[in-house]
């Protein structure tokens, strides 16, 4: 049974803004999870885009088959494609999704969002591309936010160009609500950690998200996280914690099957992915030294069956596993399967590196 839970509520329209700064530094130190609220995004908006959420999921699975998500990442995945924890036994997560990027992806793809048809959804594309907008506005105050409670300039973040043209996405998430026999025990969203900076999620009221605060315990606490309505939910990723030498907690969480039908929306903001993410200075001391090398690039690749692999480029060949990362040293670049879920640095062994094991790694 999962725990009572009571996660820290942030008014964004504080005029004291160290103060909600120092609010959100002792959510991510000790929960990796919080809430906004006064966040800027408009409760009707947030209502349409459930609205059209819900049409789009509704249509035929021909419909939506139409749409399936190609190499650019955008469009839909069907229940059962995406595996978020590898040591489940089943197939598949029972969700289905949908992604969309940003209408100008520049350097990171050649191809652009899939939309449904106007003939059948005529106000989808517009709602969509207004949240995506308003949600990333919130997201860059929150950072914002972040950057002060880490001792640094509130425009840090921009500063060092990581917002410059960040790797955003937007995906729409719905859970079935009659779930099979032979899926008893199956999971809307098996247990995973985002590999980003923050994501934002709103949810339709229905229960069934719970996190995990201590990854190692055996065994694991799991604690329901309740809805506050009108509040966004912000996480903190594996790549926020790496870049505050762990000071920062990203969370494992998961989505549980409770026999209702469950909609919920997913805002990840990362990094430029030409980016430095090297730990912070006032994450490190002479008691707590930086545990991880500096990486430049953020590089996700989803193959078939829904697995995804993670690889991050160094800043120079580094011929061992460190850092959650395998570096290859006649490559100056390094991937690791993570089977969709990207684990904490500080939990992958340290092996040498070897053509074999590159060959057998690089997706």
């Amino acid at each position: 049974m999962a725990g009572s839970l009571h996660l820290p509520v942030v008014d964004l329209a504080l005029p004291d803004l160290r103060a909600a700064a120092e609010s959100i530094r002792q959510a991510c130190v000790e929960h990796g999870f919080f809430y906004v609220t006064n966040h800027g995004v408009d409760r009707g908006l947030l209502e349409a885009v459930f609205a059209e959420s819900k049409r789009f999921f509704d249509l035929p699975m021909e419909d939506k088959m139409a749409l399936l998500r190609g190499a650019n990442h955008r469009g839909y995945t069907p229940p059962y494609a995406e595996k978020l924890d590898a040591s489940s036994q089943f197939v598949g997560d029972l969700k289905e999704s949908f992604y969309i990027g940003p209408l100008d992806d520049g350097d990171m793809h050649n191809d652009v969002n899939q939309w449904p048809s106007e003939e059948r959804l005529p106000s989808w594309k517009e709602t969509m591309k207004l949240y995506f907008a308003a949600v990333l506005d919130t997201g860059t105050r929150i950072l914002s936010l972040v950057a002060l409670g880490l001792d640094l300039d509130a425009d840090f973040f921009h500063k060092i160009g990581a917002l410059k043209c960040p790797s955003t996405f937007l995906r729409l998430l719905h859970y079935p609500g009659e779930v099979h026999e032979s899926d008893s025990g199956n999971y809307g969203a098996s247990a995973h950690s985002d590999y980003g900076m923050i994501t934002l999620l709103v949810t339709d009221g229905t229960p069934g998200l719970q996190i995990c605060r201590e990854k190692d315990r055996n065994p694991q606490l799991w604690e329901d996280v309740h809805h506050i309505d009108g509040a966004l939910i912000i996480n903190i990723g594996d790549l926020l914690e790496r870049w505050t030498n762990c000071a920062f907690r990203s969370t494992l969480h998961r989505v549980v099957a409770i026999g209702k039908e469950r909609y919920s929306v997913a805002f990840f903001l990362d990094p430029n992915p030409d980016t430095l993410v090297q730990c912070l200075e006032s994450c490190c001391s002479e008691a707590c030294p930086p545990r991880f090398p500096p990486i430049k690039r953020l590089k996700i690749v989803f193959k078939k069956g829904g697995a995804m692999y993670v690889s991050w480029i160094s800043m120079s060949p580094l011929p061992l596993v460190s850092g959650g990362v395998h570096f290859l040293d006649h490559a100056s670049s390094g991937s690791k399967q993570a089977s969709i879920r990207a684990i904490p640095a500080a939990q992958f062994p340290i092996v040498p590196c070897s053509k074999s094991l590159c060959k057998s790694l690089l997706p």
